[in-house]
C-alpha cells in the first residue's frame, strides 16, 4: 500500500463518525500538513455520501472544499465526523469535522469544512490558463537541497518528490526574489499516481510562498478554498503558487496545478497567518 493511502485509512464507527490517525511522517514542524488533514476529511465524507441512501448518483470526486483550521493537528489518533447536507443530481454536499483529544482528554476540533462531490468522468474544457514553462524536473532543485535546519523539521518532505524552478528558488540560498511566486514539479516519492482527492492535498504541499518574500517560519492556514476541475493524468504535476497581498500579518496564497497532459486540474486560495521580520 502506498504511503498516502496508509495515511487515509479510516474505520467506520456509528452515526457518520470515523476513526483514523495522523502519522508524524506527514508533519511539518510539530503539526500535520494541512493538505493531509483535508484529504482525510474528504475521504471520510466521500464514503459517508456514498453510503447515504439518498445518494442515487455516482458522486465520487471532490469538486469544491471550504475549510477552516481552528487548531493544529498533531500526530496520533483522530476522529472524523461527517454529515449529509444535500444529495443532488450534479453535486452532493456534506460537512466534515476532524477532532483529536486535547490535553485533558476532551475533543478539540482541528478542522471544519463543507465539501461538494460530483462526477469528473468526462470534462469539457472551454477555457483554461496555460501551464507554466518549467525546466525539466532533473534541472530543478530537489527538496532535499533545502537548508538542513528546514529539513530537520519537515518529515513530510521524505514522502514528496518536489522540484523547484531555480528561477523561483532563490530563498533556498538565502536570496528570495521578493516577487511572491514559486513554481515547480510535484509527485509522491513512492510512485502513487494522483487522483482527485490527492489533488486537494497537493494544493497545500509546496513550501509557503512567504519564503520567496523573505518571511521564514510557520505560515499556518486559517481558511482554505479549493476546486478540483478534472481528474489528473498520471505523472508529474506542475504547480504555481503566488501571493500579491500581505496586510495585518495575513497573506493570501493562490495555487494552480496542471497535470502531465497540460490540463488545469486544481486551484485554490488560502488565507495564512505570517509573522514578518522587522526591518532594521
Amino acid at each position: 500500500m502506498h504511503e498516502f493511502d496508509k495515511a487515509m485509512q479510516l474505520h467506520a464507527e456509528d452515526d457518520g463518525t470515523w476513526s483514523g490517525a495522523f502519522h508524524d511522517d506527514w508533519a511539518i514542524g510539530n503539526a500535520i500538513n494541512g493538505g493531509v488533514v483535508m484529504a482525510l476529511g474528504l475521504t471520510a465524507l466521500g464514503r459517508h455520501l456514498d453510503a447515504d441512501p439518498a445518494e442515487t448518483n455516482r458522486h465520487v470526486d471532490p469538486v469544491a472544499l471550504s475549510a477552516y483550521f481552528m487548531t493544529a493537528s498533531l500526530g496520533g489518533p483522530c476522529t472524523v465526523a461527517t454529515g449529509t447536507l444535500r444529495c443532488g443530481r450534479r453535486l452532493s454536499t456534506g460537512q466534515v469535522s476532524v477532532l483529536q483529544a486535547g490535553p485533558d482528554g476532551a475533543p478539540v476540533e482541528r478542522m471544519r469544512a463543507l465539501a461538494s462531490f460530483g462526477n469528473l468522468d468526462t470534462v469539457d474544457t472551454t477555457r483554461q490558463a496555460d501551464p507554466p514553462d518549467l525546466p525539466p524536473p532533473d534541472q530543478c532543485l530537489r527538496s532535499d537541497m533545502a537548508p538542513p535546519e528546514f529539513l530537520n523539521h519537515s518529515a513530510f518532505l521524505d514522502r514528496v518528490d518536489l522540484r523547484l524552478d531555480p528561477d523561483t528558488a532563490g530563498w533556498v540560498m538565502g536570496r528570495p526574489s521578493m516577487r511572491g511566486v514559486m513554481r515547480g514539479w510535484l509527485r509522491l516519492k513512492d510512485g502513487r499516481e494522483p487522483d482527485s482527492t490527492m489533488l486537494m492535498w497537493a494544493l497545500d504541499a509546496f513550501p509557503p510562498v512567504a519564503f520567496d518574500l523573505g518571511i521564514f517560519g510557520w505560515a499556518p492556514t486559517l481558511e482554505f478554498t479549493g476546486h478540483i476541475r478534472r481528474r489528473p493524468e498520471p505523472g508529474w504535476l506542475r504547480v504555481v503558487i503566488s501571493s500579491d497581498t500581505l496586510t495585518g500579518d495575513l497573506m493570501e496564497e493562490d495555487a494552480r496545478i496542471w497535470d502531465s497532459a497540460g490540463n488545469l486540474v486544481a486551484q485554490s486560495r488560502q488565507l495564512c497567518s505570517v509573522r514578518p521580520q522587522p526591518t532594521l
